[in-house]
């Protein structure tokens, strides 16, 4: 069981839950080493762990930074843009893992730098997009840095505290578990400089179509969704010793050959937003035979596309949702950002999922309908078992009246009420002709459920052993190469998930 998690202040477990918790005090510098592409988690593991954590989180932009890249390999040149109200700032850089109990190590730190406002955010009028042209405050040498999921910690001189996220990408993914940050997502729910693709100031009328990652993250302190929603199965990912790497969904886009040779890949969290590369890539990858993961609700709803900017590529997320809204719309319907569900060109989730996304929020009890799966092996539960709160508040469910994969099995089947209906979230499992596995979590509240850090309603040890023993159980299997191999999917469907009447996609 993983009983730590990382921030002194609240992190994201997702927009209707709030992850809090502490790490233990105490720092213990490590020396960063390594080439990355023979990276060994259990060697990098055994290195001293530092405490990470945040005493004094800073508010009306007191301090705050961005990264001109989502995604680096080893030894690119990576800058710092950061803003501070004090004199001097100090950046200090963790990686996430599983340090003899510690959850971070300190990588490097550089400091004290001077101190500057930066100016203020610039909107584009059309498409409401805020974006800034700071000034770098420093460049790093990331030669010694190995693979994995970092947090920058940004200290300035009066004491407040921020953090800025940041994959440092495998050079292959060949026999690896690929973690996959959904930095697409977490940008897409980003309200620094009052505008995300969800609201401006006067609500989803002049939220922005396209948004910038030239700027900091206003939540999650500073680090998006990554505190609640990725970290606690990466770092269970790293006390397993699984042979792990770590991409971004940007990395996803934009590389044809990333997941060429991984044994799986982990969707953690809240996975929302993809790009039709970015959605090609992950089926090319099922029918190769790579088990897929979705550790959420919601994944693969929305359609984007992404551009340059002046800092480099793939830093615009257009999002219209709204098809009649996007200039592209009957000039290349494949690349309009409605829905992934709805015309044009509509291909439901489902079919690479498993699950549809249904609506939002609930907040109900997980009920067990398959206890004796392979993926339940452990757990001591029976059928109608229930586990506190663990739906929501997103949920998915098996809709046989959209396109959904044959070998189907549906292990936990909760009733909920979303605005006035009632529905079922659905835990499912299938396998594909390659051999691939295909779990969906089929609610927002799994990841955070595995350090306890999903907030009221869905703690206890009750929920975190139940999702941290089917999450070790998946990722054991998985890592093993392709599940339906040795645990082949059978078609097992409720009766209620055959004849449709959800809604899928009920949020804004």
């Amino acid at each position: 069981m993983i009983a730590v998690v990382l921030g002194g202040c609240s992190g994201g477990a997702d927009r209707g839950r709030r992850a809090t918790g502490g790490v233990p005090g105490g720092a213990s510098a490590g020396t960063s080493a390594g080439a990355s592409a023979g990276f060994d988690v259990r060697a990098e593991n055994a290195k001293p762990g530092a405490d990470c954590g945040l005493a004094r989180l800073g508010y009306n932009h007191a301090v705050e930074g961005w990264l001109d890249h989502a995604s680096i390999r080893t030894g690119d040149e990576l800058h710092l843009f950061a803003s501070t109200t004090a004199a001097t700032l100090k950046a200090s850089v963790f990686r996430i893992g599983w340090y003899g109990g510690r959850t971070c190590r300190l990588v490097t730190e550089v400091g004290p730098l001077p101190g500057r406002v930066q100016a203020p955010a610039a909107r584009d009028p059309k498409t409401s997009t805020v974006s800034t042209s700071w000034m770098p405050t420093t460049a790093f040498d990331t030669s010694s840095w190995p693979p994995g999921a970092y947090l920058m910690r940004l200290d300035d001189s009066d004491g407040f505290q921020t953090y800025v996220p940041l994959t440092v990408r495998n050079p292959t993914t060949a026999g690896r578990v690929v973690m996959l940050a959904a930095v697409t997502t977490w940008q897409a729910y980003n309200a620094w400089g009052g505008y995300s693709l969800y609201h401006g100031p006067k609500g989803f009328a002049d939220r922005a179509r396209v948004v910038s990652f030239d700027r900091p993250y206003d939540y999650g302190d500073g680090a998006a969704d990554f505190t609640g929603n990725e970290a606690p199965v990466i770092i269970l990912a790293e006390k397993l010793g699984l042979p792990v790497a770590y991409a971004t969904d940007i990395d996803l886009h934009g590389d044809p050959a990333l997941l060429d040779g991984a044994r799986a890949v982990v969707s953690m969290g809240h996975d929302e937003y993809y790009s039709p590369a970015m959605r090609d890539a992950l089926t090319r990858a099922r029918e190769r035979g790579v088990n897929l993961a979705f550790l959420g609700a919601n994944a693969v709803f929305r359609r984007i596309r992404l551009g340059p900017t002046a800092f480099g590529p793939d830093r615009l997320e257009t999002g219209y949702k709204v098809a009649a809204e996007d200039p592209l719309n009957g000039v290349d319907d494949a690349a309009v950002t409605a829905n992934w569900p709805s015309p044009p060109n509509a291909r439901p989730e489902s079919s690479l999922t498993g699950g549809m996304y249904q609506c939002n929020p609930v907040h109900a009890d997980l009920v067990v309908r398959d206890p004796g799966h392979w993926l339940f092996a452990g757990t001591g539960l029976s059928a109608g078992s229930r586990i506190p709160g663990m739906i929501g508040s997103e949920y998915d469910r098996v809709d046989l009246t959209y396109p959904t994969p044959s070998r189907i099995e549906v292990l936990a089947h909760s009733p909920v009420l979303c605005h006035g209906r009632p529905d079922h979230s659905d835990v499912s499992y299938y396998t594909a002709d390659s051999g691939a596995g295909v779990f969906d979590a089929g609610t927002s509240a799994w990841v955070c459920g595995v350090t306890d850090v999903c907030g009221s309603g869905a703690a206890g040890p009750v929920v975190q052993n139940f999702v941290t023993t089917v999450t070790t159980t998946m990722l054991t299997t998985f890592a093993q190469g392709p599940a339906g191999q040795r645990h082949p999917g059978a078609r097992s469907v409720p009766g209620d998930d055959t004849g449709g009447g959800g809604n899928p996609g009920g949020e804004r």
